[in-house]
């Protein structure tokens, strides 16, 4: 089986753009969402392209962080984020948002979660699938499935929250 390198999962949210976009990229709730995620620490209090924070995160007994900076953040469109360790590029994680309603009365969102491995560089992959594999419990071919079913999980629970918070 083939390595994938890109994975993206989408759901229909019964929400505004701007009030799915406000759920996304509100670090604060990440933990909220993300079945791995248990913390983040943020540097600063605008969340905006070039704004850092560090992801503490989860499996099981297994406990490792991350270090990420926000390059995408477009209100009611997209947002997404650069994540390192140790400073070698481990992935990209990034949503956009597509209004789909038909009928203004009706909001309906499209919300797209997206992850991209970023540990092609053989030098830098060998020591990153490592550390990933080490801390994580998830080996390096394994991790794009991984995410997938944490990004259902994920968006069911974001799509929720913008659902109530519409009401």
């Amino acid at each position: 089986m083939e390595r994938e390198w890109v994975v993206e999962e989408s759901v229909a949210v019964e929400a505004e753009a701007r009030t799915v976009y406000a759920a996304v990229a509100d670090l604060r709730r990440m933990r909220e969402w993300s079945p791995e995620l248990f913390a983040t620490w943020i540097r600063g209090r605008r969340i905006a392209p070039g704004t850092k924070f560090v992801g503490f995160n989860r499996i099981g007994w297994r406990v490792w962080f991350t270090t990420c900076q926000v390059t995408v953040a477009v209100p009611g469109e997209a947002f997404a984020f650069r994540v390192s360790t140790f400073g070698m590029p481990v992935a990209l994680w990034g949503y956009r948002i597509e209004d789909i309603a038909d009928d203004p009365s009706a909001p309906r969102t499209r919300l797209t979660e997206y992850w991209e491995d970023l540990r092609r560089d053989r030098r830098s992959a060998a020591v990153t699938s490592l550390l990933g594999k080490v801390f994580t419990g998830v080996p390096a071919e394994r991790r794009a499935a991984a995410n997938r079913e944490s990004m259902r999980a994920t968006l069911a629970r974001i799509g929720k929250a913008a659902e109530i918070a519409r009401r």
